[in-house]
């Protein structure tokens, strides 16, 4: 049996600036810190930052007057941000440097007094966020969309004034099809100059369809709750190979290497790579598996700057 391991792969640019945020906030202010939400989508990371301290709350009225929140990586409405003000919470905010662009299209249009589609998953923490930034005082409002088929249901004021965003984590393939599907009913809607769809998102999607082409098993090391670790299993799938998603060790069913001869395995851009270790570790104690391909992970040339006061120099 052989393991390729996909290089592109595990912690992204922002991912890794939210984790060094709560590790910093800990380290200046001890415990108790509150972070809005999981700071980040893997069970594992939201476990080690629990045993230095964090605090992990849904909501802002669990976090007591005075005391220090961060805000995920997912970003929050202004709904949040009022409250957190109210509450004269000390604010750090762990935002995605490329969640917090779209929520600046999504201000800028709702001050224009556009209608605005909000491409992505009902439900998910960023979604909620970007939905919470647009003021619809202006006149306008704003919609979401989670496939095609919603396109045709949308009843739009003015078409003229219509602008669309989407969330980052979503499958490349699908967004295009529901960006072709808006422009083919209302053609003078307006888009993002770039893609909206994060860097980390589009390499690991490429990478895992060029792994399932050369694999029989496509092992995905993310939580059930990670928007970009399901879309890699997801897009492996399609690629005609078995996939599977695997929070930890303790996910892996045996039963599905029975018969495959090379195992693919990678990583969504919030899974830490010790995990990935792990597991190649196990299969090559189990099963004697050969390693075939870069062991270390790419480096991708991104980073994100740490908010003032938390900057080592």
């Amino acid at each position: 049996m052989q393991i390729r391991l996909e290089n592109t792969r595990g912690f992204c640019a922002g991912v890794d600036r939210a984790i060094e945020i709560v590790r910093k906030v800990l380290e200046q202010k001890g415990s108790p810190v509150y972070v809005k939400h999981e700071d980040v989508h893997n069970k594992t990371v939201v476990n080690e930052l629990k045993s230095l301290g964090a605090i992990f709350v849904e909501e802002i009225e669990e976090v007591p007057a005075g005391e220090t929140v961060i805000y995920s990586a997912h970003g929050v409405s202004k709904v949040v941000q009022k409250d957190s003000k109210e509450k004269h919470l000390e604010i750090y905010d762990a935002t995605c440097p490329l969640v917090s662009k779209v929520h600046a299209e999504v201000i800028k249009y709702s001050k224009l007094g556009y209608e605005c589609i909000l491409i992505g998953h009902q439900n998910h923490p960023e979604v909620e966020g970007t939905m919470g930034q647009f003021d619809n005082s202006f006149g306008g409002s704003i919609y979401l969309v989670e496939g095609v088929e919603d396109v045709s249901e949308l009843q739009i004021d003015d078409p003229t004034n219509l602008a669309y965003v989407t969330q980052t984590t979503l499958s490349i393939d699908d967004t295009q099809a529901i960006m072709d599907s808006l422009k083919k009913r209302f053609p003078k809607i307006h888009g993002p100059k770039t893609n909206d769809i994060c860097y980390a998102t589009q390499n690991r999607q490429d990478s895992v369809k060029q792994l399932a082409l050369e694999c029989d098993l496509v092992l995905v090391i993310g939580s059930v709750n990670s928007s970009n670790s399901n879309r890699l299993r997801e897009i492996a799938e399609r690629g005609g190979v078995d996939s599977y998603l695997i929070d930890s060790l303790e996910d892996l069913d045996h039963k599905w290497l029975e018969g495959k001869s090379v195992i693919g395995i990678t990583s969504g851009a919030s899974a830490p790579e010790h995990l990935v270790r792990e597991l190649v570790a196990l299969l090559q104690d189990r099963y004697s598996c050969s390693l075939y391909g870069e062991k270390e992970r790419a480096d991708e040339g991104i980073s994100f700057r740490l908010p003032k006061g938390l900057r080592s120099t």
